[in-house]
């Protein structure tokens, strides 16, 4: 009974649906339309990019949207598949199975599961967090790389050839090995949509706003161009006979909704997939909860990062049961569901219905589509996302941020996403541990006439021989302790007349054991050498903790309130000559 409590308090729907209206309604009915339209052709793309038939990208919008409206935080966001989640799985299917085959589809439905299953075990044990780990130069790095990659994987499909790999280098050298074989064709259609597609992302607004719509109204039709160049390559593909030409074809797409069924498993598939999942579903929600916050704030909401884990979770799982590949929340079609004025999530509830009719009743009039229709969009789509100014930005604020960055890319570019995800990941947390290790420790000196204390590099300050302050912007932990230690040692060294040793904790929000012992060890040592220890602006929490443990009753010195008082106290207790 607990656990149905439990699960009950992930439902977020009672907290909108009790004062759902008309005027909502008819907001998420209009917004369902537009990302409807929107969705379709994304939905083929990207399955196209995963390396499944068409119709499973449809599958993927249909219910995985329901079960996120279910179990999601987001008001505004709207799930299914994306291009970068899209690529490392066909990455990790590749490894298993051969594209095409039953096999191959039944991977990416247990990969989907997987997916789901890691997401809402992170989120029933509140593990949101984890996601911080991630910093923004190697999410950026990577997101761009990625980008890249995708970009060039379906230049095969621009060409009219067969080619492969799942770096730069593999994918460059097998496009010019078979660039000989290039359909003129298919080149003209992919060219002609992709400079259309990108003429519509501001071309198409003016247009339109000179046809008296207002410019709101006039950005979101713009957001249909992927479907009018659907429909004119299909038209031109029906009358110029393009299938006889050469031009490669989406083809027939069973008609119909998928059919829910769990996935066969098996132990030896489960652990082949295991990794990419894991990797997968921590890409994807970074990248879902990033547009989930965005939105929110816009509208002076917030989303809870544990529930969109658990929604994510009941989205790929649902996902999972359809036949379909891993979703997570998508930038361009969750901000389109923003800006067509979307209040809920049943908005995303109405869009897969609008997916599961096309799926029944417009598949039929798809089986002329061009496949370079689909890699422009998708084509289109990826080049957003790559933003190389991240370099310069990083280089100028941070060298360490910079290096992250660099090596992702360019781990991403030559080794693989899956390399690149866990360069990523291990870039992060060095980062972090690097950080936290050698934390800023500077020694501070009196502002005259105030009672403020600054870095005595920066400002002019007064300071005493004989007495030593240390101000550390960290908190004290088993990774950091050692190095204030070897700092407070090394000063000590350069001056002789030193008498006292104040250690300003106003940074300091937690002590943990490893760094106690070292404070006790430089306790003693500086007792040996006749220096007393004292403590400065402590903070409450780390007080509590500190008089949990006998170092209160060891310490040479004593805990000030603050460092003003610190200072004046110890220098008023030094022989006059000497102060």
């Amino acid at each position: 009974m607990g656990a149905v409590h439990r699960l009950a308090g992930y439902l977020p729907i009672p907290g909108w649906l009790r004062q759902y209206n008309r005027q909502q309604l008819g907001r998420d009915l209009l917004a369902a339309v537009i990302v409807t339209i929107m969705l379709i052709p994304q939905s083929l793309a990207y399955a196209l990019l995963a390396g499944l038939p068409a119709e499973v990208g449809l599958y993927a919008s249909i219910a995985p949207l329901v079960a996120y409206a279910l179990f999601g935080s987001s008001r505004s966001l709207s799930v299914g598949p994306v291009a970068i989640t899209s690529l490392m799985t066909a990455v990790a299917l590749s490894q298993v199975a051969v594209q095409g085959t039953g096999e191959y589809l039944l991977a990416a439905s247990v990969l989907a599961l997987l997916c789901g299953l890691f997401l809402a075990l992170m989120g029933f044990l509140r593990l949101g967090f984890f996601a911080n780990f991630l910093s923004h130069p190697v999410i950026s790095g990577f997101i761009t790389a990625s980008g890249l990659l995708i970009a060039l994987s379906q230049l095969k499909h621009i060409l009219g050839i067969d080619a492969g790999g799942e770096n730069l280098l593999q994918l460059g050298t097998s496009l010019l090995r078979n660039l000989p074989g290039m359909n003129t064709h298919t080149l003209a259609i992919g060219i002609l949509v992709v400079l259309f597609l990108f003429w519509s992302r501001g071309g198409a607004t003016i247009l339109l706003t000179r046809l008296s719509l207002s410019p709101h109204s006039a950005a979101l039709l713009a957001k249909a161009a992927p479907v009018v160049g659907v429909l004119v390559t299909v038209l031109l593909s029906l009358v110029l006979g393009l299938e006889e030409r050469g031009v490669a074809l989406v083809g027939a797409i069973p008609r119909g909704l998928p059919e829910l069924q769990i996935p066969g498993l098996s132990w030896e598939l489960v652990r082949a997939l295991m990794l990419p999942a894991v990797m997968i579903s921590v890409i994807g929600y970074v990248e879902s909860v990033s547009v989930g916050k965005t939105l929110a704030a816009k509208r002076r909401q917030k989303i809870d990062v544990n529930r969109e884990l658990v929604g994510l979770g009941a989205a790929n799982v649902a996902s999972g049961f359809s036949g379909a590949f891993p979703v997570t929340g998508g930038f361009s079609r969750s901000v389109v569901n923003f800006d067509a004025g979307a209040e809920t999530q049943m908005a995303s509830v109405f869009t897969a219905i609008g997916i599961a009719l096309a799926s029944m009743f417009l598949t039929p009039y798809l089986y002329y589509l061009p496949k370079a229709t689909l890699a422009a969009t998708i084509i289109v789509a990826v080049l957003s996302l790559v933003d190389f100014s991240i370099l310069k930005k990083t280089w100028n604020f941070s060298r360490r941020d910079f290096a992250a960055a660099l090596v992702t890319i360019v781990v991403t570019l030559f080794a693989g996403v899956e390399a690149g995800v866990a360069c990523g990941v291990a870039a992060s947390i060095t980062l972090f541990l690097y950080r936290t290790s050698r934390p800023h420790i500077a020694e501070v000196g009196l502002v005259e006439g105030t009672e403020h204390f600054r870095n005595v590099k920066r400002h002019k300050v007064l300071t005493v021989p004989q007495i030593l302050t240390i101000r550390v912007d960290e908190s004290l932990l088993f990774s950091n302790a050692g190095y204030l230690e070897d700092r407070i040692y090394a000063d000590l060294a350069g001056n002789a007349q030193v008498r006292h040793v104040i250690l300003m904790c106003s940074a300091v929000n937690e002590v943990d054991w490893s760094a106690l012992e070292v404070l006790e060890s430089v306790n003693e040592r500086l007792q040996e050498l006749g220096i007393r220890l004292h403590l400065s602006e402590v903070k409450g929490p780390v007080m509590d903790a500190l008089q949990r443990t006998g170092f209160l009753g060891l310490l040479s010195g004593k805990v000030f309130l603050s460092q003003y008082q610190a200072f004046s106290e110890t220098r008023a207790s030094l022989p006059a000559a000497s102060s």
